[in-house]
């Protein structure tokens, strides 16, 4: 028999459960908090760790292979270049700076494993924004790509920031250094003495107006996040029916498939850096394709497909889902807001031994928070599951800071020692943000009798029609029950009278069509005639997304508002 979520807790993480979970409390920047009583010092022991996996295969990439001892050796390379040429120290902070490739795994457990902090820079920069973070964290060493490099050897050259270039296309000049030849092999470890609340990583937030803020996290906070990505593991494994019958066990190894950007918090913690810990595979692919990751997941049995929902319904939407072999795959979802429910439904239909599921993280929480999975996720489809500690999620009044009871509506509030310390340099917006240990997440929601967490839509992107709330995620959901409809994204536009009205842009799928009338006819008597978008944008190509797969949608409002896209009106 199942066991109480609060019991499944107690059995995997009070003191004296003889897991390696169990919890203690600390004092962390001041504030009393759980956190994980054996969790390792650092986040280099972690990775240092990953020696013991010896010659089983780690990497894929386009053809190539690595094994754990492959990457772990060129992860020493890289650690003594850093250190004996570039003269990196404990703290300093080193920029990576490419898409998708083996080196930006490599470089991030070199960088880490010497004490530096890994900058993550987001691939897509235009050269002022990748100047103006070089200059922002103040980096020492740049390692990029060819049109990374190439995007800020004016700013590095000015800053007299070291280069290294990985896969070089073109010959690099004397001021460039290239991975191939300095990275030697056979140098054996270096590892720094790194204490847990010493800055590892800064992960630069992807907001759509302003300048990104650097999201600071500690060894602690990262290894707290991988550990509770584990614990959580097992209490959903406890507080879930078991079978009626002894499962055999499953003839498929976990692995990954990467397709969403190291740069990324999903990409970099849960996906790549569960890896790492449990030493998992990874297949990297150069760009995502859902045609072309069906065979790989046939081919590397991958069980773990980790994005987020957009993807999710391109690949079991795909033509030829159906002609490739996808048994192996046991999880389906990822992080972010809810998917739509049309979604879950087609997935737990479609991955017959797998099932959805969906976690709610954000750079901030380095992407831990609640998660649903199995039949918790199908029968509540639209929550995005239960916090397990150490991490504490409560709503709050956000003008009273009174803490609301269940079904009540408010800012969903963030605890826990896997937060980050705050955004680097900016102590206003941290301050702003993180509130005696408490983070600010931005999302308005309810979380309900039982614990589950219910994400309504970002408080500051609700639209506000004529006095009336409507949640975007809401009427998504419904537009995405429509059989022509591939992507959808909600938004607001201003009204004279009304302040704002409710608009969309659709992606219709290849082999249908839908107009603004069909969509009228279709949303009649589904949701209140207010949430009815007003205005809708029918496109063939895809929605304008951020480097996180976000879909901009203040981009699509200016572009309605500037006339780049005429919506149908009514």
């Amino acid at each position: 028999m199942a066991l109480s979520w609060t019991e499944a807790q107690n059995a995997v993480l009070n003191p004296g459960s003889g897991t390696p979970f169990e919890l203690m409390e600390e004092e962390v920047f001041g504030v009393k908090m759980e956190v994980f009583k054996h969790a390792p010092q650092n986040l280099a022991l972690v990775l240092q760790g990953a020696r013991a996996h010896g010659d089983k295969t780690f990497l894929l990439y386009e053809g190539e292979r690595f094994t754990f001892a492959n990457v772990m050796d060129q992860v020493d390379g890289l650690a003594h270049l850093l250190v004996n040429k570039y003269g990196i120290k404990k703290g300093d902070r080193v920029a990576v700076a490419m898409r998708n490739y083996p080196e930006w795994i490599i470089s991030f457990a070199a960088i880490v494993s010497v004490g530096a902090v890994n900058v993550s820079f987001n691939a897509w920069w235009t050269e002022d924004e990748m100047d103006f973070a070089l200059k922002d964290c103040g980096a020492k060493v740049l390692i990029g790509d060819q049109q990374r490099i190439d995007t800020a050897h004016h700013s590095c050259r000015a800053l007299g920031i070291k280069m290294l270039i990985v896969r070089p296309e073109t010959e690099v000049g004397p001021d460039i250094d290239e991975w191939a030849v300095e990275v030697k092999s056979g140098l054996g470890p270096l590892v720094a003495d790194i204490q847990p609340d010493d800055d590892c990583t800064i992960l630069y937030t992807s907001g759509t107006t302003g300048r990104p803020k650097g999201a600071v996290s500690t060894h602690r906070a990262v290894v707290s996040a991988l550990m509770a990505f584990s614990a959580r593991n097992g209490v959903l494994a406890l507080a879930s029916d078991p079978p009626a019958e002894p499962v055999a066990p499953d003839p498929f190894p976990p692995s990954f498939i990467l397709i969403v950007p190291l740069f990324h918090v999903t990409g970099c913690v849960p996906v790549m850096l569960s890896c790492f810990f449990a030493g998992l595979k990874l297949v990297i692919m150069y760009k995502w394709d859902a045609g072309k990751a069906l065979p790989i997941i046939q081919d590397e049995q991958i069980t773990n497909f980790v994005g987020v929902p957009t993807q999710s319904w391109d690949l079991v939407n795909h033509p030829d889902f159906a002609k490739y072999d996808t048994s192996s795959l046991r999880a389906v979802g990822g992080g972010g807001a809810p998917a739509p429910a049309a979604l879950v439904d087609k997935v737990a239909k479609s991955v017959k031994k797998g099932s959805p599921q969906l976690g709610y993280g954000m750079t901030e929480t380095n992407a831990f928070g609640p998660g649903n999975v199995g039949k918790f996720y199908t029968d509540r489809p639209t929550s995005t599951g239960r916090a397990i500690r150490p991490m504490e999620v409560a709503v709050w009044n956000p003008e009273t800071k009174e803490v609301l009871g269940p079904n009540e509506y408010g800012e969903i509030m963030m605890f826990g020692p896997m937060l980050i310390r705050g955004y680097w340099n900016r102590p206003d917006a941290t301050a702003e943000a993180i509130e005696n240990g408490w983070l600010h997440t931005g999302d308005g929601g309810y979380i309900d009798e039982d614990g589950f967490l219910f994400i309504k839509d970002r408080i500051k992107d609700m639209i506000l029609r004529g006095g009336e709330n409507v949640f975007c995620s809401e009427v998504e959901g419904s537009i995405y029950e429509h059989p022509s409809v591939h992507e959808a994204a909600v938004f607001g536009v201003p009204h004279e009278r009304l302040g704002e009205e409710v608009a969309v842009a659709i992606r219709v799928k290849d082999d249908a069509s839908l107009t603004a009338e069909d969509l009228w006819k279709f949303l009649d008597g589904k949701i209140s005639s207010f949430k009815v978008p007003n205005h809708v944008v029918i496109m063939n190509e895809e929605l304008p997304r951020n480097a996180a797969g976000k879909f901009l949608k203040t981009a699509l409002r200016d572009m309605v508002a500037n006339g780049q896209l005429k919506p149908t009106s009514r």
